[in-house]
């Protein structure tokens, strides 16, 4: 079932990002065979979202028959997604020369830290480094602290895995056209840059203020620790946002025009919500479209009823899990299976794909 039902789609077990790739295009329908390591341990760290709805077979990649098994499972594949460091699958003799001359029509995907080219290819990229470099990080020179969180998902599964899926799916498409594959090359730090574009547009005019600075596009303490996040940008909703704080009407209230005025309003708003714990506006948001609403933890979120209204969270080996994003009208995708054991379908996947 789903959009991609028929793809196959070989990947390469190594870093997170890579798999999460893997995880989108099982979870739009396609076929998804994960090339584990001989050996590898099932469940190290419990279940896997990461790992979850494809099969697994066990290849020794540093001997001449693991390579040879694997030339054949990408001879017969659709889209091939590794993410080793650049020259690492030359030498172990399944990069891209390798690969499409037995099969010019497969995808070939490279996921990487910095990309195939550049002198920082071949350095080790930890998120906090790609969105450091990338601008992600920027201080406010006003406030000193960062622009944006430095969140993995930026770069990881924002920056990197969703935007190789987008190029894989982008170069199945073209192929449909050409009938000949390509090699997709993606760096964890191309992705993240793209993803803080207006980022980069507001910080290139200097005493330019954005929305981000704003008190009312913010998060506030409450009574109880807890917190709510005001995302008041239309006039609408700023009305309502100071009504249910009970400020307007107030003769000193900040002009929320005037960039000079935002730490005063910053400080008035932050006051209200000082007054009462997290249920308390909870209850008074709930009823009014204000752009407000608690900071949910995980837990939270997938009890939320919107959320549960969309079936965002799914029941999957013995835990909750965040279910597949979109939601296709003609071409409705599965719930996505458990978590393969490592290696447990070579003999499966071998006769299917191969024989």
């Amino acid at each position: 079932m789903g959009p991609l039902r028929g793809v196959r789609v070989l990947e390469f077990a190594g870093s997170a990002p890579t798999a999460f790739v893997g995880t989108v295009l099982s979870g739009l329908g396609a076929d998804v065979v994960r090339v584990d390591r001989a050996g590898a341990q099932e469940g190290a760290f419990g279940p896997n979202p990461l790992t979850r709805g494809r099969r697994s077979v066990a290849i020794d990649l540093k001997s001449r028959d693991g390579v040879e098994r694997a030339l054949s499972l990408a001879a017969h594949s659709d889209v091939l997604v590794e993410g080793f460091r650049p020259g690492v699958a030359e030498r172990l003799g399944i990069g891209p020369q390798h690969v499409l001359g037995q099969n010019p029509r497969l995808v070939y995907g490279r996921l990487s830290g910095w990309g195939q080219s550049g002198e920082w290819a071949e350095r080790t990229a930890h998120d906090l480094a790609v969105l450091a470099l990338t601008g992600a990080l920027e201080t406010d020179p006003e406030t000193g602290s960062p622009v944006l969180p430095p969140s993995a998902y930026l770069s990881s599964f924002a920056g990197g895995g969703m935007a190789h899926a987008q190029a894989l799916l982008a170069a199945l498409y073209e192929r449909s056209h050409s009938g000949r594959g390509q090699v997709v090359d993606t760096a964890l730090s191309d992705g993240a840059a793209l993803v803080t574009t207006l980022v980069h547009q507001w910080r290139s005019a200097p005493g330019v203020h954005t929305v981000t600075d704003a008190p009312h596009y913010a998060v506030y303490a409450c009574a109880d620790g807890r917190y709510m996040a005001v995302a008041a940008i239309e006039p609408r909703l700023y009305q309502a946002l100071l009504t249910q704080l009970d400020l307007l009407g107030v003769p000193d209230l900040a002009d929320r025009d005037d960039p000079a005025q935002w730490e005063l309003l910053r400080s008035q708003i932050a006051a209200r919500f000082r007054l009462h714990d997290s249920g308390h506006w909870v209850k008074v948001f709930s009823a009014v479209d204000a752009g407000t609403v608690p900071v949910l933890s995980a837990e939270e979120a997938a009890h939320h009823p919107q959320l549960a209204a969309r079936n965002a969270f799914l029941e999957l080996d013995g835990g909750r899990q965040v279910a597949p994003a979109s939601r296709f009208g003609r071409t409705p995708v599965a719930a996505p299976g458990p978590s393969p054991v490592p290696g447990g379908q070579t003999g499966e996947v071998w006769d299917e794909w191969v024989r």
